[in-house]
């Protein structure tokens, strides 16, 4: 059965190539969510103004990859403890946070947070609440990493954060 998840957790660049290595997955959309300004553009997501957070939605196949596989890679691959921030990249459209469909995703997602708590020193502040709308991102933004894998950012911010899934996840779990 498909599903979808939105997550936010930095830059979407970063998000949407370590959401696209997994099996199971069957499309990662990057774009903004949590804000109150429709349909806005990535230059208005960064100005602060909208609310909005950097997200990507995730398609699934939950008979093959599980919320809870899902949630495991979120938390590996950006810092849940630090508040409108990860890494150099500051503002509120950086936070973590996760956008929930249903009533069932909503308790999973709550008790996996108090799980892994203590695997944290600080508090997670991870915000969760119910997806309203999701703004798909601008053309230039879809595949970044991919496209562009030289680029100095995904050089020394996503190759990075991919390397260290694809040494922690079992081979069978990443797309060939």
């Amino acid at each position: 059965m498909i599903q979808s998840l939105v997550l936010g957790g930095g830059c979407f660049w970063c998000t949407e190539a370590a959401f696209s290595m997994l099996k199971g997955t069957t499309k990662v959309t990057p774009g903004y969510a949590g804000g109150t300004t429709p349909n806005p553009s990535y230059k208005q997501v960064c100005s602060g103004t909208t609310g909005h957070a950097e997200v990507v939605r995730v398609a699934f196949d939950s008979a093959q990859i599980s919320l809870e596989d899902l949630l495991d890679v979120f938390f590996l691959v950006h810092d849940p403890t630090t508040i409108n921030r990860q890494g150099n990249d500051v503002g509120e459209q950086y936070r973590s946070i996760i956008l929930f469909n249903s009533r069932k995703q909503k308790q999973a997602i709550e008790r996996f947070l108090i799980r892994i708590q203590k695997d944290f020193s600080n508090p997670v502040v991870t915000e969760v609440k119910k997806l309203d709308a999701f703004f798909p991102a601008e053309q230039e933004h879809l595949e970044y990493y991919a496209r562009n894998p030289d680029a100095s950012y995904c050089r020394f911010v996503i190759s990075p954060k991919l390397e260290k899934l694809r040494k922690k996840l079992a081979p069978a779990a990443l797309k060939k």
